[in-house]
């Protein structure tokens, strides 16, 4: 079985459905000829023409609208915005058009689009290019949302989604493409080779959406992640000595809330991370939902370790994203009763 960082699992996802659908194709802002930014459609419009993989111009509202009208036509589109912080001008398209269509035509017409886009801070991108905008879309009747937080997931969950046939918004967390990143921005960088879920198939697999996965089983607490931050509480875990249970959601919507509810009703803890804002982040969503299922089994306060309530900052880059320390803290917290 070959070894994958996250972009070459993800180009072989979109090779293996490209070769398999004809009704699979790729567009999308420098998705074509260069390979795209970070590389993950590297070589495809060679190997699979300029009708299957090509590029757009640079308006996203643009991008996606003709991607929807494709998926109604019966095509099945794969659409890459370059920075999710440049997918707000085609909001309006995703919300009141994709999300709608299938409810608003009887069932008539589907639009079976996915959505790329790369995520997330940890490489210095600022407030422009660090964005975790992912409750915007976990909002939206009609949009299911994926972030994936290795290489063997992220394969098998784009091949899900393309083949799903209501719009998804797949979000990948940058800062671990080429390897898994725990936080400890003074260590040194990890690769994903040698790392157990970076054996990938090279074949078609799928990754069902709706399904958590345990990324580390425990008895003190439960934590709930995704993406980048999946590494971050397994970090925070080690460090802080404490039995956490670490669930990877993996898909936001639909969220395993079963998954999530045996493990807070056996732990009676609860602490959530992500590197979004605060305030109205999918963590709000997770915390009512475990508070409505699990009131009597909880032990103390649910608690949240998230961005800050400002833009993404540069300089102070560290200062924002929720780093080991952070959720070692919470940790200790929850367990020893001193929640705020």
């Amino acid at each position: 079985m070959p070894a994958m960082n996250m972009i070459q699992a993800l180009n072989s996802a979109l090779d293996v459905m490209l070769e398999r659908d004809p009704k699979v194709l790729i567009l999308g802002q420098d998705v074509g000829y260069f390979g795209g930014v970070f590389r993950v459609t590297d070589g495809l419009q060679k190997k699979h023409g300029l009708t299957r993989c090509f590029d757009a111009p640079i308006t996203e509202g643009g991008i996606v609208g003709a991607a929807i009208g494709m998926g109604a036509y019966g095509l099945r589109p794969v659409v890459e915005i370059q920075f999710a912080d440049y997918i707000y001008p085609a909001y309006d398209q995703i919300v009141s058009e994709a999300a709608k269509l299938r409810y608003r035509s009887a069932g008539q017409f589907t639009a079976p689009l996915t959505i790329r886009s790369p995520y997330g801070g940890g490489i210095f991108g600022g407030q422009t290019h660090s964005q975790s905008p992912e409750s915007l879309f976990t909002h939206i009747a009609g949009l299911k949302v994926v972030i994936p937080s290795n290489p063997h997931d992220a394969k098998g969950l784009l091949i899900a989604a393309i083949e799903d046939d209501d719009p998804v918004i797949f979000l990948e967390p940058k800062r671990i493409y080429n390897g898994p990143f725990e936080g400890w921005r003074d260590r040194p960088v990890s690769s994903w080779a040698g790392h157990p879920q970076a054996e990938v198939p090279a074949e078609h697999y799928v990754v069902p959406l709706g399904q958590a996965a345990i990324a580390r089983a425990g008895e003190a607490v439960t934590v709930l992640a995704y993406g980048t931050m999946v590494h971050v509480a397994l970090a925070a875990a080690a460090h802080a000595g404490i039995d956490a249970e670490v669930i990877d959601l993996r898909t936001l919507v639909p969220v395993d809330i079963d998954t999530v509810t045996a493990s807070v009703r056996k732990t009676g803890r609860c602490v959530i991370v992500h590197e979004a804002p605060l305030t109205s982040g999918f963590g709000a969503e997770l915390s009512a939902l475990v508070q409505e299922r699990c009131f009597y089994h909880l032990e103390a306060p649910i608690v949240r370790v998230t961005g800050w309530d400002t833009p993404y900052p540069h300089a102070l880059e560290w200062d924002y994203f929720p780093g080991p320390e952070r959720v070692a803290e919470a940790l200790r917290n929850v367990l020893s009763g001193e929640v705020a």
